[in-house]
């Protein structure tokens, strides 16, 4: 019989250091290729999430420059709507017209222009064939969008559509326009986020319209030659060829350690592409300190026992939540605090035309896809603001818009009010506000009435329902303003003061 090897002290304290550094190694070995694939998993899945968020910060901020010049559209609208019921007999009437319309319905740069091309504005006329590429069509038929540079560098968005029925001082007049600076359009889009994200707008060439830096790297030159040094060849020329087909795409690109990714979507008419590009974000950059961390307090405490790495790497992992936590929390708080701000009419403290639209844009989804039935828009427009700017100052008519503000509101209490012009607001009811929409207004209508006599504050109101064969909110309001409009001549019967008087 062979004899049994006999286990001794030695045998079995080597058997155990030998099994400890193997389970040590084994912990380490696994700790090191865990924080790498951790490493990995994270930069893709933040970079994700980074595209994500970029995709729709660039679709919101493209949405909101559609709803800008959809709505410079329905002001012109309204604009030649007013015009044809002020019989203008003279150019000073016209000019006359035209300075209220400036004031009334916030066009700036309004324009008309008769059959043999002149242009008439509030100030001035002039031929305007040589200045407006629009005007070298032999007819228009629909709207017209286009881009202009003025005085070498400074670029504007022109806005025209046709006047057929427009005579004026027995003159046919064939179009309307608006011209928007582009700096405009920036300060709307706007953003503060400490550089961490960048924006900019550029023509089909890649040439930067907005004068806005897209990061260090692109910066305010041609999107395409410089990051033709910083991508493949291939993708260079598959996003040259989205930009000029007028489609929305996005490139990834490195310079030294720097990552960065852009996302680019066109604005519908503009022949605009909307560009916002990001740095690899502050919690990716969190998550990577904390892992090296970590890793190094590992490799230290390899003599540990397993339970102790295991423990160790718990507390750590808790940690980095709490932290990751902490910081998205900021945030999102910081986020919130911005967007509060760039909503909010700071007159009066309302929500301002900027939150209109995109409340707006929300609503018309819900209308489209029939998912609301209780609606309704109501629209108040102060009378006698200019009369007291004129008479009083300016001072006197902001506290006139103030006490205006703070009536609507008290009122209304369960609608949402918006300031949507100098002398404007929209109110939209729902579910509540809705269902004691028509006891309101006979009370707001009956205060109103009183303060005639008493030289109190004067509001024309006028109020329309959702109906069913309405497609956008724009429906509803157009119905609500004309009703306004209605109520003005009304209160100017009772005694009311108005623009003029």
């Amino acid at each position: 019989m062979k004899k049994k090897k006999r286990i001794t002290n030695r045998t079995f304290l080597l058997t155990a250091v030998i099994g400890s550094l193997l389970v040590i190694a084994m912990v380490t070995v696994n700790s090191i290729w865990s924080s790498n694939q951790t490493r990995l998993e994270t930069d893709e899945a933040v970079s994700a999430v980074s595209r994500f968020y970029l995709d729709t910060m660039a679709d919101r901020r493209a949405q909101t420059v559609s709803n800008q010049i959809d709505n410079e559209f329905n002001q012109m609208e309204k604009a030649l709507v007013f015009i044809k019921d002020e019989k203008i007999e003279s150019q000073e009437e016209l000019r006359e017209t035209l300075g209220k319309i400036k004031n009334l319905l916030s066009l700036n740069r309004f324009a008309l222009v008769d059959q043999d091309d002149v242009v008439y504005t509030q100030y001035t006329t002039y031929t305007g064939k040589s200045r407006h590429e629009f005007l070298s069509e032999e007819k228009m038929d629909d709207r017209i969008i286009s881009t202009v540079s003025l005085y070498g560098s400074s670029k504007q968005l022109c806005l025209a559509i046709p006047t057929p029925d427009l005579t004026i001082m027995s003159k046919p007049f064939k179009a309307c326009f608006v011209q928007i600076d582009i700096k405009e359009i920036i300060d709307l889009l706007a953003v503060d986020d400490q550089g961490r994200t960048y924006f900019a707008l550029y023509s089909k060439n890649g040439s930067n319209l907005s004068g806005t830096e897209l990061g260090p790297i692109i910066s305010d030159q041609n999107i395409f030659e410089a990051t033709k040094e910083f991508v493949s060849e291939d993708v260079w020329k598959e996003n040259f060829n989205r930009f000029a087909e007028d489609t929305r795409g996005s490139m990834t690109f490195s310079s030294g350690d720097v990552k960065e990714t852009l996302c680019y979507v066109p604005i519908w008419g503009t022949g605009w592409e909307l560009a916002v590009l990001i740095h690899e974000s502050v919690i990716l950059d969190q998550i990577r300190d904390i892992s090296e961390k970590n890793l190094s307090t590992n490799r230290n405490q390899i003599a540990f026992t397993l339970l102790a790495v295991l423990f160790f790497s718990a507390v750590l992992l808790q940690e980095l939540r709490a932290l990751s936590k902490y910081e998205l929390d900021a945030e999102k708080e910081a986020s919130k605090a911005f967007q509060n701000m760039a909503s909010t009419d700071s007159m009066t403290g309302v929500r301002n035309k900027h939150a209109y639209s995109e409340f707006e844009n929300a609503l018309n989804q819900e209308i489209q896809n029939r998912e609301i039935q209780k609606l309704a828009v109501v629209v108040c427009d102060i009378n006698g603001l200019k009369y007291i700017n004129d008479t009083q100052g300016h001072a006197a008519g902001d506290q006139l818009i103030k006490e205006a503000s703070t009536m609507i509101c008290n009122y209304f209490i369960h609608g949402a009010v918006f300031r949507v012009g100098g002398d404007e607001f929209v109110v939209i009811l729902q579910e509540k506000g809705y269902d004691t929409m028509d006891e309101v207004l006979g009370e707001l209508n009956e205060k109103v009435e009183a303060n005639i006599k008493e030289n109190g504050v004067v509001v024309s109101i006028g109020s329309s329902v959702l109906q069913p064969g309405d497609q956008q909110l724009h429906d509803v309001f157009a119905r609500a303003d004309h009703m306004m409009y209605e109520r003005k001549k009304e209160l100017k019967s009772m005694g009311a003061k108005t623009r003029e008087i």
